[in-house]
């Protein structure tokens, strides 16, 4: 009985207006992502200012930056997290496919701010070891790719 039903739900939409139901849904999708990414970029740089000027004029604590640089460094690299997550999405609306490189881009500065971040007290060492191998990985697929899309743009 269900089966049926869903036969015929399928046959009220034809392909293509189905197909049309999905680019349109795709579309408004990436659109709504794309404005609370907005969202998060500001209040990321917000909360980076925040930071910086807490430290820099309103804590009376010795030296000059309260937060480790580490910490610091560790927003900047969110904002600009952030900044690629948005170029994925923007080349999306533009020509509807996901660009691998970028996608491999983002993934290893996300890596790569957990590197820079990691702290050695908290997380177990074997913990950098695989995030080590992690970027080696995403590297080396970021360069069969790149290479790829070269040789595919020669030929």
């Amino acid at each position: 009985m269900l089966k049926k039903f869903w036969y015929s739900l399928l046959a009220l939409l034809p392909d293509k207006s189905f197909m049309a139901l999905i680019h349109i849904t795709e579309n408004i999708v990436s659109k709504i992502l794309s404005l609370a990414l907005i969202v998060v970029i500001f209040v990321s740089i917000f909360d980076l200012i925040y930071v910086l000027v807490t430290d820099l004029l309103f804590d009376e604590k010795v030296g000059f930056l309260n937060n480790t640089l580490i910490d610091i460094f560790g927003l900047f690299l969110n904002v600009l997290i952030a900044l690629e997550l948005l170029e994925n999405i923007t080349v999306y609306l533009r020509k509807h496919i996901v660009q691998l490189e970028l996608v491999l881009i983002t993934a290893m500065i996300a890596v790569a701010r957990k590197i820079i971040i990691f702290n050695p007290d908290k997380y177990d060492k074997s913990s950098i070891v695989s995030l080590g191998i992690g970027i080696l990985c995403l590297a080396g697929s970021y360069g069969i790719i790149h290479y790829a899309n070269r040789r595919k743009e020669r030929d």
